[in-house]
């Protein structure tokens, strides 16, 4: 279980503001971080790492980040970070990127397999694209072996197809270690396949927690509109069935008959429209 209950005085996008958080978090679990730009979520996370300075209380099971009395060193706390820029050592091979942070090659061996990588062991970061060099970072956290991993809008710089199969590969690294993992996102889509719950900060402040659906739904069939989308997942509910879409920052649940669930896929980008009040959806032309 991770326990925190921080504070931290902050300067947001309106001004002088406080960072004021009060969570527990399951052991194992996959945790999202959501909320406009400016609202503490990366301060958050840093805090937890140790690099930025906060009060109040801060613990992972037995390990004690910050109490009253003291402030545990951020390489003593058995935590990974994933940036947004892969801060990669680009004079070293991937195999040499993940052997720098422990000398486990049976490690290296097992990660660079997981992520489809062993065949690029020894080739230097800059060879390497972006989804690549991504997958090098996600390994190279994971060669600590991290009670908890925290991840801050890790995809932010891939295209769609990219970000779809790292999200595979983030998830994979999650089940496989058992690791507490916090990420920063503005994706939706992202939080909704990756996530078992979601925190949504303000000015510093959560205002709410609740599963991916809880958080994100947004039902739409009252409205007119016509707009793009994606799909996440088609369940199947009694008789019907239920195609989730992300679109934007929201998703919506659209009801299909039996045909429909069976011309549309997971991953399909779609066109979502409503006609008197009953949402549907096409193919794109």
């Amino acid at each position: 279980m991770l326990k925190i209950n921080i504070t931290k005085e902050l300067q947001g996008s309106c001004g002088a503001m406080q960072l004021d958080v009060n969570l527990e978090v399951e052991r194992g679990s996959f945790t999202a971080i959501a909320g406009p730009s400016g609202s503490g979520k990366t301060t958050l996370l840093r805090v937890l790492a140790g690099l930025e300075k906060a009060e109040g209380v801060m613990r992972l099971d037995t390990i004690t980040f910050q109490d009253i009395k003291q402030t545990l060193a951020p390489q003593k706390r058995h935590i990974g970070f994933v940036f947004q820029d892969y801060a990669l050592f680009m004079n070293m091979s991937v195999e040499q990127n993940l052997l720098y942070v422990a000398k486990e090659s049976a490690l290296v061996k097992e990660l660079l397999e997981l992520t489809k990588l062993t065949e690029l062991r020894d080739r230097l970061p800059a060879t390497l694209s972006g989804g690549q060099q991504q997958r090098v970072a996600l390994c190279r956290a994971m060669m600590k072996r991290p009670k908890l991993l925290l991840m801050d809008e890790p995809l932010s710089a891939l295209d769609p197809k990219m970000r779809t199969a790292l999200q595979a590969d983030i998830l994979k690294l999650h089940k496989a270690f058992g690791t507490t993992t916090i990420m920063v996102s503005h994706d939706p889509s992202e939080i909704y396949r990756l996530a078992d719950k979601v925190i949504v900060l303000e000015e510093g402040k959560v205002v709410q927690v609740g599963t991916p659906k809880e958080v994100l739904l947004k039902i739409q069939g009252s409205q007119k509109f016509s707009l793009r989308g994606e799909i996440l997942e088609i369940l199947k509910a009694d008789v019907i069935y239920v195609a989730v879409i992300a679109i934007g920052q929201q998703i919506v649940e659209i009801v299909l008959d039996s045909k429909e669930a069976e011309i549309f896929k997971v991953g399909e980008q779609v066109q979502v429209s409503t006609k008197a009040f009953s949402p549907s959806i096409r193919h794109l032309d």
